[in-house]
């Protein structure tokens, strides 16, 4: 009976112990440069704004521009529009390998209020509305959002982000093509396995890359965002350290073992 006791203890000891599951490093490397990076062929209609480098690889059709305006450099088939390519599938296959924090399969991610996490649809995505992430204060707060084939939206449609939500930090893995309804107000990157559509006067702050296929644009405006850095706090008085529920667990798994260390001392003493 007393080493069941053990066990128990020493089983509730790990589990308080144990880290809970983290989103591992996000990072875009060289695309992170790109506002717009295509697979095949980018094409643009209109008077389509890109605040950030424009890129195509492995194709080299780059068509629209002007009247299309870009702000940064223009990469037709070229290395650094390669390496950005090699980039963005990396990036895809660590967004895709994360744990999923909540299954949304189904659901409209219109009128949902989303906190930092991974949500994943194992097919398509659809948001008619308005989609709030709501960072709860935290500048650094990820929202990962792996979707098994399309990402679509209805017109007219926004994500809005709250209490310190990032655009930067925002990312949508997306396994096939994604599609931007008309005047569709977007915040993240999309990392799109296929194609990206974005229709008239949608606006992403973020990013539109595409792996394999096209980027396809029509009088939008591409902001690409830049990270925000937490700022650097006051340096203050090291307060005195209180046990965690972790340490807690640790504390008391200790202190069992110490009496029962001394039980079975004095048992066989007796």
């Amino acid at each position: 009976m007393m080493h069941l006791s053990l066990l128990a203890i020493v089983g509730f000891a790990v589990l308080l112990y144990a880290a809970s599951p983290s989103l591992a490093a996000i990072t875009l490397g060289t695309a992170a440069n790109f506002g717009v990076l295509g697979g095949s062929t980018v094409t643009n209609t209109g008077s389509s704004s890109i605040i950030g480098d424009l890129g195509v690889s492995p194709g080299s059709a780059i068509t629209g521009f002007p009247p299309g305006n870009v702000t940064g450099t223009e990469h037709s088939a070229d290395a650094v529009a390669a390496q950005a390519q090699v980039d963005l599938t990396t990036a895809y296959n660590t967004l895709a390998s994360q744990t999923c924090n909540s299954n949304l399969t189904g659901q409209d991610l219109g009128g949902l209020t989303l906190t930092p996490g991974t949500y994943c649809f194992s097919t398509s995505a659809q948001l008619t509305g308005t989609l709030t992430l709501d960072a709860q204060g935290s500048s650094t707060a990820v929202f990962v959002f792996q979707i098994g084939s399309t990402l679509t939206t209805a017109n007219s449609s926004s994500v809005l982000l709250i209490n310190n939500a990032q655009s930067c930090n925002v990312f949508w893995q997306v396994g096939s093509s994604a599609t931007l309804g008309t005047s569709t107000s977007f915040e993240g990157n999309i990392l799109a396995l296929a194609s990206i559509t974005l229709t008239t006067n949608a606006s992403i702050s973020g990013r539109a890359l595409a792996s394999g296929g096209a980027v396809t644009m029509d009088t939008n405006t591409i902001t690409m965002c830049t990270s925000v850095s937490p700022p650097t706090p006051t340096p203050t008085p090291t307060p005195t350290p209180v046990p965690t529920l972790t340490e807690w667990g640790m504390i008391i798994f200790m202190v069992f073992a110490g009496l029962m260390g001394i039980y079975y001392l004095r048992k066989r003493r007796g």
